[in-house]
């Protein structure tokens, strides 16, 4: 039997780092206020806390709606997408390029790798959580542009992060 409203349990699932990170700032602010090597301790745990609450509304902001085709697999640096019609395999390290296509519905992140055909994933297929630490791990990506693009929905085609582009900087 189940106590809690879907809505609810959605927006906790979405929200759950934020949750978490506010937590332990609370803990690590409640032992900052006491005395000696706590009260350290209590900083450190509080600034932590503060870390998480910023990861988790990043986070956050990147969870869409599920529910889309497919499923995606983050395993040992390899984005794996099995769709409906289509799939494949990308390599984090050798990837050249990641772009966003808001032109479809669902919107697709599109990886692209030399040598294999540019893979597209649905912002909303299962899974899609994983993309956010595989995307962070690209050198130089900005994520608040990713995430700004996400939410701007463009009519065109959006390069996230490139390759070359991150040599540049």
């Amino acid at each position: 039997m189940n106590f809690v409203r879907p809505e609810a349990q959605k927006v906790v699932r979405q929200w759950r780092e934020v949750l978490i990170g506010a937590a332990v700032l609370i803990l690590g602010l409640y032992w900052a206020s006491g005395f000696g090597l706590l009260k350290w301790i209590g900083a450190v745990v509080a600034i932590a806390g503060g870390a998480m609450i910023v990861a988790g509304i990043q986070r956050a902001r990147f969870r869409g709606k599920l529910g889309g085709p497919g499923l995606v697999q983050v395993d040992e640096r390899e984005i794996t997408y099995y769709g409906p019609l289509d799939g494949g395999a990308v390599a984090i390290d050798e990837m050249t390029g990641l772009s966003l296509d808001a032109r479809s519905d669902p919107p697709v992140w599109v990886l692209r790798q030399p040598s294999v055909p540019p893979l597209h994933i649905p912002v909303n297929a299962e899974g899609t959580d994983a993309l956010f630490d595989a995307f962070a791990a690209l050198p130089g990506i900005r994520t608040e542009h990713m995430l700004a693009q996400l939410k701007a929905k463009p009519d065109h085609p959006v390069v996230i992060w490139s390759k070359q582009a991150a040599r540049l900087h």
